[in-house]
């Protein structure tokens, strides 16, 4: 089966999340959960990785993280065996502890509310899974990353940034006051929590402005070829049959509340879908929708007579 696709660009920030094999727990107890933050430390050393958030729930974990040298597959590669490696030897068993690739999202770090809408739902993970009662605050959960943005600077991981979070929440300092402000502002949000508003993070691939996903679609369309599948490689198609068609209406003279007038089966019609076939890998109910021709069914029907009537080339007499 082809491998998903993996967009790597310095100064990429992303979500990253990975489960149990199985959902089998990936921390034992609070030794494998001090093991897990310390591989991640020496991850982060090695790759100049910057960690926005983290929390570390019984079969998996959430992190967001900076990667200002484009080596997330790198990273993640190493992050993952060692501890792998050192929960094995620990517990002395052998094999696969997570459940295949990790999953991760491209998060538009620009500061319009991305970042901080991402590590409010990692931070928050304790108290939608319920391991907290109503009257805890989230600084008693210990796996995650929140009781340390909460302490003074000198008392927190080197690899933890807080800055930015701290900016996109709107407080100037990270002082005793700020880090106040800053609690007050995430427990009123535990409160009035919305999950609709995490759905293109539980779903998606990316997280953010439309320009620099139109970017980014540039480049997976540049990188895929014929072996990487995905909805990166959907979307990459599809804004490229947009500008084919975009472009095939200038041609035309045609706006593009025409299509929808026209008659299904008209020649221009029938020739872009016919050339969105050919250089595109966008679906034939892609292409009937998009070009008001119908159904999948009768746009196949008018390719396959758009194709009887190109001529075929005959060989020269006399060569074989």
């Amino acid at each position: 089966m082809a491998r998903k696709l993996r967009v790597q660009y310095p100064g990429a920030i992303y979500h990253v999340m990975n489960r149990g094999d199985h959902r089998e727990p990936i921390f034992k107890d609070d030794a494998d959960r001090e093991r897990f933050l310390a591989t991640l430390g020496e991850a982060c050393v090695k790759t100049g990785w910057q960690v926005h958030a983290y929390c570390l729930m019984a079969n998996h974990f959430h992190l967001v993280i900076e990667t200002p040298n484009a080596n997330l597959v790198a990273g993640m590669k190493w992050l993952l065996g060692t501890y792998t490696s050192r929960f094995n030897r620990r517990h002395k068993v052998f094999g696969h502890l997570f459940s295949g690739r990790y999953k991760s999202l491209i998060v538009d770090g620009s500061g319009n509310g991305y970042l901080r809408t991402v590590c409010d739902y990692v931070h928050l993970n304790p108290a939608r899974a319920r391991l907290l009662k109503p009257e805890q605050r989230l600084r008693e959960y210990r796996w995650s990353s929140w009781p340390e943005y909460l302490k003074p600077p000198g008392k927190r991981p080197a690899w933890l940034r807080v800055e930015r979070l701290l900016g996109e929440q709107r407080i100037p300092a990270d002082s005793a006051a700020g880090r106040r402000r800053l609690e007050e502002v995430l427990e009123a949000r535990r409160g009035a929590e919305d999950r609709n508003d995490y759905k293109p993070i539980r779903r998606g691939w990316f997280f953010g402005e439309k320009a620099l996903k139109e970017e980014l679609l540039a480049q997976v369309g540049a990188q895929a070829g014929g072996w990487h599948y995905g909805e990166e490689l959907r979307e990459s198609a599809e804004a490229k049959a947009e500008r084919i068609v975009a472009e095939e209406l200038k041609r035309q003279g045609w706006e593009e509340k025409a299509l929808p007038e026209r008659r299904k089966g008209d020649q221009f019609k029938v020739r872009l879908a016919s050339r969105l076939r050919e250089e595109t890998t966008v679906s034939l109910k892609w292409i009937a929708r998009r070009l008001q021709m119908g159904t999948r069914g009768h746009l196949q029907h008018l390719l396959y007579w758009q194709n009887r009537k190109k001529p075929h080339r005959t060989k020269p007499k006399g060569k074989t």
